[in-house]
């Protein structure tokens, strides 16, 4: 008699299956209704092939699409070989090499045929409506197992030589799997997909943009084509995804950016922020609300150099773990060779030393506290800096404001002793609270945990993480959540575990912005001690902390946040004074006058153009307050103010709105009660 395998269900029963029986057997036991709903199953906790059978006995959950996650998954894993069948079904000869599912949808690296243009916008509507037929033809996606050479000669007899250089390089003794899409179209892939394309919703699924994309990423190497799509498990879901993106668009910091002449970029500076008055107008007053939150909470700033010998970036473990990130030049006066009109070619001796620009501040602040002797009680020492960094990202990761190559962090380290760790955490985490909502932002606070390849003994680790996590327990924060810490493995740096705050923004997208790490690693790399109670060397815990993470990325944030609309105390021109006539020209020099004593950011608007095309433009600008007036506001004293994204307008005398403006304008940190 044959044994029946024991498959585990999470309501703790046990169902007593046939061997070769699948999830999908197991779900059509329980019921129809439940057959019907089921697209996937975890077993033993990974995830599966509703028809995959069990190897032997199991534990069993089988998923829904109200396992939201899982669900997307899937389907933007089908969607995207759906994809590549429709590419090569329409344009033979396409040759196809890989295709991931990402945050928001997928896409699919493909190379077109050599007897046409590489793949255009022009063609998603097509590809499209044939992503659709494969769909509606509910073709199963059914999961075989083959061997190395076979994928090796499947791929060169069809004269894909992408897939063929992958499958050289697949362990022979690995299992390796290709799945089937009806009985005419395959693709190696480790799975799992659904059990067959009518599984996808045809309408929940849309082709984004093109891009070019280099073979594994090699610019050396051939250049594909990256056909880029979001998919959703319904096209509620999509229609809602299309509108986040159609209001992300109209908040695109870029944008607004050049519409409000906060800044630009331009080539002769990758990566590098030109700021313009009113955009460094913003930045100035993030920096003096962030100077005072800090003078208040017991910080001293200091201010350390730009380049250090590499040497030092050795020591602290930085260069052999960050060296293609870092800038380096060297310590010398390179020999320039004249060529003529040509540029100058300049040369440097090979044995030359090297400085570093600075990615991070952290070694520096190490150097700063260990000048003199250090007592335990002088602990804990917290030392600021608003520190420009640059980092060496490629030109093709730069975006706008918030990926960048030279940024100012609002950084700062504290140094004290074992028993004061989670004190001092517990208050950098009330005073990131404290900030954030002053913005107006919610967030959840996570806890990276040790990567794979880090510095320090696995105790220290131990200690580190839990350090954190009991902080966290203590603090008063406001975050969202269920109070439980989210834990993400693996995702800390090299040094040191970190609490991070990833805050919501107005349209629901998440950015990661403030950290604090624990650091055992570098005071013991560079040397740092503190004399103890005992009168003996102890090193001290270094904590790594940012509240707005960089001044550029932050600001970015908030504009894309409030979509241009800044608080009134954050906007560059907090009112402008626009007349009717020029009659009331002297009473708006007068206003202008009054509201800039009374410390408000003001500008005069007295050119001779009708009112409505001044208000269009001060509101395209995104001015908080246009202050109206006329011969009647002139002859009475008052100012008619028109308040951004207000229908109605209203009439005060000069002296209410200068106090309404006045208040508005104070930093949230400086108002009373």
């Amino acid at each position: 008699m044959t044994e029946l395998l024991k498959i585990s269900l999470p309501d703790g029963s046990v169902r007593e299956m046939e061997p070769g029986s699948t999830p999908g057997d197991v779900a059509a036991a329980i019921g129809p209704g439940l057959a019907k709903a089921a697209i996937a199953a975890r077993v033993d906790g990974e995830l599966r092939d509703i028809n995959r059978p069990f190897e032997g006995d199991a534990e069993l959950a089988l998923v829904t699409s109200r396992d939201e996650e899982d669900a997307l998954e899937l389907a933007r894993h089908d969607f995207a070989h759906v994809l590549a069948e429709a590419v090569q079904s329409l344009y033979p000869g396409t040759q196809i090499t890989f295709g991931p599912a990402t945050d928001d949808g997928f896409y699919y690296d493909v190379k077109a045929p050599a007897d046409r243009e590489p793949f255009s916008m022009d063609d998603l509507p097509d590809i499209e409506e044939e992503m659709r037929r494969i769909i509606k033809a509910d073709k199963p996606l059914r999961r075989e197992v083959w061997s190395r050479q076979q994928l090796i000669d499947k791929w060169e007899a069809e004269g894909e030589i992408f897939k063929a250089e992958w499958a050289k390089e697949l362990p022979e003794n690995e299992e390796l799997t290709v799945y089937w899409s009806g009985e005419d179209w395959l693709d190696m892939c480790r799975g799992p997909h659904l059990a067959s394309t009518g599984k996808l919703d045809p309408q929940a699924f849309k082709l984004t943009r093109v891009a070019g994309a280099y073979w594994r990423g090699d610019q050396n190497n051939p250049q594909l084509t990256r056909i880029y799509g979001t998919g959703w498990l319904n096209k509620k879901q999509l229609n809602a995804h299309l509108t986040r993106l159609e209001e992300a668009a109209k908040r695109d910091h870029r944008k607004l950016g050049r519409e409000m002449d906060l800044f630009h970029l331009q080539e002769e500076a990758h990566g590098s922020v030109f700021w313009h008055p009113k955009g460094y107008r913003i930045w100035r007053e993030l920096e003096a609300y962030m100077r005072r939150k800090m003078d208040k909470a017991g910080y001293r700033e200091i201010k350390t150099p730009q380049l250090m010998d590499v040497r030092q970036w050795e020591q602290s473990g930085h260069w052999g773990k960050y060296a293609e990130n870092m800038f380096a030049v060297p310590d010398m006066v390179p020999e320039v060779e004249e060529l003529g009109d040509g540029p100058a070619n300049p040369s440097v001796a090979p044995d030359a030393d090297w400085m570093a620009i600075k990615p991070m501040n952290c070694p520096a602040h190490v150097l700063v506290f260990k000048q003199g002797i250090t007592s335990y009680r002088d602990l804990p020492i917290r030392l600021g800096e608003m520190g420009c960094c640059h980092r060496n990202e490629p030109h093709g990761a730069l975006h706008g404001l918030m990926r960048v190559r030279q940024f100012t962090q609002d950084d700062a380290h504290i140094f004290c002793t074992e028993n004061q760790v989670v004190e001092e955490v517990k208050a950098f985490i009330e005073l990131a609270d404290q900030v954030y909502r002053d913005f107006g932002f919610t967030y959840d606070v996570k806890l990276a945990l040790r990567p794979e390849k880090r510095f320090g003994s696995d105790e220290d680790w131990d200690t580190a993480e839990q350090e954190l996590r009991d902080a966290v327990a203590v603090s008063d924060m406001q975050g969202e959540g269920d109070g439980k810490l989210e834990e993400l493995p693996g995702e800390g740096a090299f040094y040191a575990p970190k609490l991070e705050w990833h805050l919501t923004d107005a349209i629901g997208r998440t950015w990661q912005v403030g950290t604090i790490q624990g650091d055992r690693v570098l005071p013991d790399r560079l040397d740092a001690s503190y004399v103890g109670e005992d009168g003996e060397k102890h090193r001290p815990v270094m904590l790594h902390r940012a509240i707005f993470g960089s001044y550029e990325r932050f600001i970015g944030i908030l504009i894309e946040h409030f979509a241009g609309r800044l608080p009134v105390w954050l906007a560059p021109v907090q009112a402008v004074v626009a007349t009717i006539v020029s009659d009331a020209d002297d009473y708006a020099k007068e206003a202008v006058a009054r509201l800039e004593a009374a410390g408000i950011r003001v500008e005069s608007d007295l050119r001779n153009e009708k009112i409505n095309y001044k208000v269009r433009e001060h509101s395209h600008a995104k001015v908080p307050h246009l202050l109206v007036v006329g011969n009647r506001e002139a002859e009475e004293g008052t100012v008619a103010i028109r308040t951004l994204g207000e229908k109605e307008q209203r009439v005060m005398s000069l002296d209410e709105a200068i106090a309404t403006l006045k208040a508005e304008a104070t930093p949230p940190d400086l108002r009373e009660g």
